[in-house]
């Protein structure tokens, strides 16, 4: 069982973004918005990120850095923080997963888990 002074929920929301891919070019461009859920019972910072990418074909691309967006949110206890970003892939359907590493007001330090979720140009998948 989870220790519930440490809970933080992702959620995502994707869309295609047509106007900035090239499909003759196998290029394909995806935005997602990302909603950071502080469910714990203390506050709770975001230091870095690490996503793995993986496109159609299977190739994976893993991304570490720090924070979101050029930030390190504070995020209090029953709060939230919301960002959006994107990726490009070579392939019309791929998925992302990962996590945020978090360190909560106490000092201890763990995961919030981004569970696996796809981008897809719509149609592609049937």
């Amino acid at each position: 069982m989870s220790d519930p002074r440490y809970q933080v929920d992702v959620s995502v929301v994707t869309r295609f973004l047509a106007d900035q891919s090239q499909p003759e070019q196998n290029r394909f461009a995806f935005a997602y918005t990302i909603t950071v859920q502080n469910n714990g019972l203390l506050p709770a910072k975001l230091l870095s990120r690490h996503w793995v990418i993986t496109d159609g074909d299977g190739h994976v691309e893993e991304v570490r850095g720090s924070g979101v967006v050029g930030q390190q949110p504070l995020i209090a206890a029953g709060k939230s923080h919301t960002y959006s970003s994107g990726t490009v892939m070579t392939t019309r359907v791929g998925n992302m997963q990962g996590s945020y590493q978090m360190v909560a007001e106490d000092g201890k330090q763990f995961d919030a888990i981004i569970a696996p979720f796809r981008l897809a140009v719509p149609g592609a998948l049937h």
